[in-house]
Formats: C-alpha cells, sequence, structure tokens
C-alpha cells in the first residue's frame, strides 16, 4: 500500500492515478530490483526504457530518500522527463536526495519489497497483479 503524497509531487500522484485507473500498470514487471536499494517498475517494454509517452516536469522536494519512499524515474541527462517508471526505496539512497521527485510512501507491505527477485532484469521478474487507486475500490 502506498500513501500518495499530492503535497509534494502533484502532477506525479495525479498521473499516476490517471494511469492506474487506465490498468497501465496490471501485470508489467519489477524490471530492476537490487537488494537494499530499490526496486524498478512501470515500464511496459520490460527493458527499463520504455514509458507511457507522457512526459513529467520534476517536482523535486527536500524529503529524503529512505527506505519505502516511491521515487519516479528519469533520465540521467534529464529531469523533466519522467514518464511512468517509478522506483520503490527498500534501503537508504541519500545519494537520491534533490534529483528525483518523490510521489508516495510505502505504508504496508514493504516485506513484499524486500521479497522480490533480484536482477537488471531477474531471471524470472515478479511483477504488479494489478495497481489500483484506494479511493476508487469498494
Amino acid at each position: 500500500v502506498i500513501e500518495l503524497l499530492s503535497d509534494l509531487a502533484p502532477r506525479h500522484v495525479a498521473r499516476i492515478k490517471e494511469l492506474s485507473r487506465k490498468g497501465f500498470y496490471n501485470g508489467l514487471t519489477f524490471h530492476r530490483v537490487k537488494k537494499g536499494f530499490a526496486a524498478e517498475t512501470g515500464d511496459p517494454t520490460g527493458t527499463g526504457r520504455g514509458g507511457s509517452g507522457k512526459k513529467l516536469k520534476a517536482e523535486i522536494s527536500k524529503e529524503p530518500f529512505v527506505r519505502g519512499v516511491v521515487g519516479m524515474k528519469h533520465a540521467a541527462n534529464d529531469i523533466n522527463s519522467a514518464d511512468s517508471q517509478f522506483f520503490i526505496i527498500s534501503g537508504s539512497a541519500e545519494h537520491l536526495d534533490n534529483k528525483y521527485s518523490i510521489w508516495g510512501r510505502v505504508i504496508f507491505g514493504m516485506e513484499f519489497v524486500d521479497l522480490l527477485k533480484q536482477g537488471a532484469p531477474p531471471k524470472e521478474p515478479d511483477t504488479i497483479v494489478k495497481m489500483r487507486v484506494a479511493a476508487d475500490v469498494n
């Protein structure tokens, strides 16, 4: 369960909600998982190079990248290139502070992030079964 932090990244939260409601994330793999660092997903190609086709302007905050924080991936040379890919921090990653947009925080289920198969990509990657916005669930 990821708490959405619209006060930190309103455009990113709105886009995550939009894509989730369209079923975009359902069935996507965790294409890069490094224990004690992060698990990346959100790429329909499973390569780490794909996306939804809509770029987002960065919303950098002062929040630190600590265990459970969810950030938006962007190209190394363009902070305004985030799309649909995101990562969940499983350790501490202060080297990412002030460089990536934070849009969420895992509030339940980090033990499942810790169980994701490692690799880039993992030999048999884990997938998102279904990603939903809690406000829409009856």
